[in-house]
């Protein structure tokens, strides 16, 4: 048994194409991909109510506030997040170091995004700022494999079929009708029909940021991401004091239920944009275990005359990440 060289799907040794996605059987094929690893099942280090525990780290005490389910240390930002098993030490916890150190830098940022076009020049110049700062803010980044197929629409197809229609009757029409002052000859192709219907298999592999604190749902990216190559270790030293560094109040189960609902979206769009008239989307996403990364983001807040516009920079990268109004 043989594998497909594009999704990996088992192939028959005579097969010439690939049943699943089509591509040209040829040559050494590889194995299949192997699933994502599964999740690492770490011993709880204490039960779900308590009042108090102890970093794995370095001892220090860490009082849980209701609702959160991600913690970091104050005193060594070693980390813990609540679970179905109770409290339990985060064994992967990174961090994006602060390039965009400079409120002024960060706002210079705001401004080229904003500022563009004519109804938008000079944005910051009649605004108010309301709202600003930075801070370091967790994400639950959940590597994801998606596999998706659909159905669409051939247009060719589709128009071949319908100038054949109607060629077909304006031929009838024709005879029915007892044209005068001759006739019209139109050919019709014999043959049996061709279903204008097409089926394609997609696939991607993601890194998916998903934001850790509930109140900033609304901010969640879309399709962003973040630098993960430029990632190091956290070290709650290399952090400015002027900069807090926020808990979270998402654990890791339900942001990889988000990120699989992310992608699944993702996905979906990319088909659409693909190919018009798609139909019959079936998406299958694997999630595995995430890491928690805290990046520095910067939070500007503005009054524009009727409306109200938040702005998210990433302080690593130097990009807006999302805007609201």
């Amino acid at each position: 048994m043989a594998f497909c060289m594009k999704c990996g799907a088992q192939v028959p040794d005579e097969a010439q194409f690939c049943m699943k996605c089509g591509t040209p059987v040829g040559g050494a094929a590889r194995p299949p991909p192997p699933p994502p690893a599964a999740a690492a099942s770490a011993a709880p280090i204490a039960a779900a109510g308590v009042q108090e525990l102890k970093c794995p780290a370095c001892g220090a005490p860490i009082k849980p506030t209701f609702g959160e389910m991600v913690i970091s240390c104050d005193y060594c930002g070693g980390s813990v997040t609540l679970g179905g098993q109770g409290w339990k030490e985060i064994s992967k916890h990174t961090m994006l170091p602060l390039a965009v150190a400079d409120r002024d830098a960060a706002l210079k940022i705001v401004r080229g995004y904003l500022d563009q076009g004519f109804l938008h020049r000079h944005f910051l110049e009649e605004s108010k700022i309301t709202e600003e700062h930075l801070s370091y803010v967790p994400f639950w980044v959940i590597p994801a494999a998606a596999s998706t197929t659909y159905q669409y629409q051939a247009v060719a197809t589709s128009v071949g079929a319908t100038a054949g229609t109607i060629a077909a009757g304006a031929l009838l029409g024709n005879a029915l009708g007892g044209r005068r002052g001759g006739f019209t000859v139109i050919p019709i192709m014999a043959g049996p029909v061709v279903n204008p219907n097409r089926s394609e298999t997609i696939s991607g592999q993601y890194e998916y940021p998903v934001v850790a604190v509930k109140a900033m749902s609304a901010y969640q990216p879309k399709d962003y991401q973040f630098s993960l190559t430029d990632r190091t270790f956290f070290d709650k030293k290399s952090i400015p004091q002027t900069a807090p560094i926020l808990n979270g109040d998402m654990g890791e189960d339900a942001a990889r239920f988000a990120a699989e609902a992310f992608v699944k979206q993702l996905q979906s769009e990319a088909a659409h944009q693909k190919h018009h008239m798609v139909s019959n989307i079936k998406c299958e996403v694997q999630v595995s275990e995430g890491e928690l990364l805290h990046a520095p983001i910067w939070y500007f807040r503005f009054d524009h005359k009727t409306e109200n516009v938040t702005v998210l920079i990433d302080g690593h990268a130097g990009r807006v990440i999302r805007t609201m109004q």
